[in-house]
């Protein structure tokens, strides 16, 4: 027997849970399993983040306030791990659907899926938001979040979409998230007030990071999946193997392939000018809005080094509406500019002020 029937099919007793469940719930519940499938995905995180974020803002208390941002930041910390650890897990196991598994037996509420039944995503969210929530809650609104994580869960196997594995995998993982980030962020701040302005050598290894990142992504993806190869990860996020010739949104993609050599010579010009910026005394936020772009930059030149094209593999999409695909180096380039700006909005609310 192998460790899947002990810790997964639990002798049998998963699926017999799972029918219990799916097959023993009134179709007049159907609509509150919609409910709380919808409520449990990760797609509600921005309205999370936006509710975190102007409660911070709102509260009377500036201790108060304080403690939410820091729940902002580590649910956001958390979201970002756990959807990283979800998708190696999911594409790493391949666990089969109810549906898969079941065929007729199963009631599907939704559309029907076969693929990645572990983790469930829905439960692994609820986790997330019952440790973000949790130190700002008393006893009333604790319970809230436990009855809130247990009905996600209820719904995913109700709907026929998960196990009961699944789900409690889901919820192990989440936490475990949310306690990693506990333990990091102390670490990360400890870091960040040692990276004074003049610690060059900090900034330059952030964006080797970012560089390294971008291209163990993309080197496990061409390995991986072949060229034009769509997995679905969770019903807004695929993984994907595509490669641009152009830039942003495909400019030039079509140009005959002179842009390649064009987008070298002015990724190496921007990196050096990048490079120079770094080796002034910049505020940490300002260095380090630089080191990432330059990171972001460097990993998408050496693709066209290597490669002669850019390799996209994030795909997000609602319904048949997609974002053009990207890749991490694009992620490093957009979140050092959004450091730059926060950076720059932050020195104008000071100088207004004085």
């Amino acid at each position: 027997m192998s460790w899947k029937f002990f810790l997964y099919d639990w002798g049998g007793l998963n699926i017999a849970l799972f029918q219990a469940i799916n097959t023993g719930t009134p179709a007049a519940l159907g609509p509150l399993a919609w409910f709380f499938s919808l409520v449990g995905s990760y797609w509600t995180a921005p309205l999370m983040m936006l509710g975190l974020w102007w409660w911070s803002k709102s509260a009377t208390d500036p201790a108060r306030g304080v403690a939410v941002l820091h729940r902002l930041i580590g649910f956001s910390v958390a979201f970002s791990l756990a959807l990283l650890a979800a998708t190696v897990v999911k594409l790493w196991l391949d666990f089969p659907r109810p549906s898969a598994v079941l065929g007729d037996l199963v009631r599907v509420v939704g559309d029907i899926e076969r693929h990645y039944s572990l983790p469930s995503g829905h439960a692994t969210y609820a986790a997330l938001v019952v440790g973000a929530l949790w130190p700002l809650m008393g006893r009333r609104g604790r319970i809230g979040l436990v009855l809130y994580a247990v009905l996600v869960g209820w719904s995913r196997i109700a709907a026929g979409m998960h196990f009961p594995a699944d789900v409690l995998a889901g919820w192990g993982l989440g936490l475990s998230c949310t306690v990693l980030t506990g333990r990091l962020l102390p670490l990360a701040a400890t870091v960040w007030q040692w990276a004074r302005p003049t610690s060059t050598w900090i900034w330059f290894a952030v964006a080797a990071s970012a560089v390294m990142t971008d291209q163990l992504a993309k080197f496990t993806i061409t390995r991986t999946f072949a060229y034009g190869e769509q997995v679905e990860v969770t019903p807004f996020f695929n993984l994907v193997h595509v490669l641009n010739p152009g830039a942003a949104f495909s400019f030039l993609a079509n140009a005959g392939g002179w842009q390649r050599y064009f987008f070298i010579t002015l990724g190496l010009v921007v990196s050096a000018w990048l490079g120079r910026m770094l080796r002034l005394q910049l505020p940490r936020l300002e260095a380090a809005g630089y080191s990432l772009i330059l990171g972001g930059a460097l990993g998408n030149v050496a693709d066209r080094v290597l490669r002669g094209q850019v390799v996209d593999f994030l795909d997000f999409h609602w319904r048949l509406t997609h974002w053009p695909a990207f890749n991490l180096a694009d992620v490093a380039i957009f979140l050092g500019a959004f450091c730059l700006i926060y950076a720059a909005m932050s020195r104008k609310a000071v100088i207004k002020s004085s």
